[in-house]
């Protein structure tokens, strides 16, 4: 098994509220640092992707979620400057009121689509927004 190069496996979290606005955090670290992003992180070794997105969401912004749905697989090979990595969004709900931000995150904020271009973002993150908001969407 060595000699074959896997892809990292992450997860991002796309927490909303009834209209729309969404939890977004300052990454602390790089690559990105300073730039905005969804929550989320790398999948633990034994891990689900799902346990993986609620541990990751809880751990940057302090927010117990319920995911809602699965959004999509983004598998770019150049997504991630650290190298190839596939990540899976979720939609989620939970209590924004109570966030904090925490672990990898400098700060935390609320969004709505029209503020996206205002703001710098990292990794693809702005195609998966746009796809998750298009997801939370349709649901009503």
């Amino acid at each position: 098994m060595g000699k074959y190069r896997i892809p990292s496996l992450t997860t991002d979290i796309f927490i909303f509220d009834d209209d729309f606005n969404f939890i977004l955090i300052k990454r602390k670290n790089d690559p990105y640092k300073d730039c905005w992003a969804l929550p989320g992180g790398f999948v633990e070794y034994g891990e689900s992707v799902e346990t993986g997105a609620v541990r990751e969401a809880k751990e940057e912004t302090n927010i117990d979620v319920e995911l809602l749905d699965l959004v999509n697989v983004y598998s770019d090979p150049d997504r991630d400057p650290r190298g190839h990595t596939v990540t899976i969004a979720f939609t989620a709900k939970g209590d924004i009121s109570g966030r904090r931000a925490d672990s990898d995150a400098s700060d935390i904020a609320i969004f709505s689509e029209e503020k996206l271009d205002e703001i710098t973002i990292a990794f693809d993150h702005e195609k998966i927004i746009k796809d998750c908001l298009n997801k939370a969407k349709s649901r009503q």
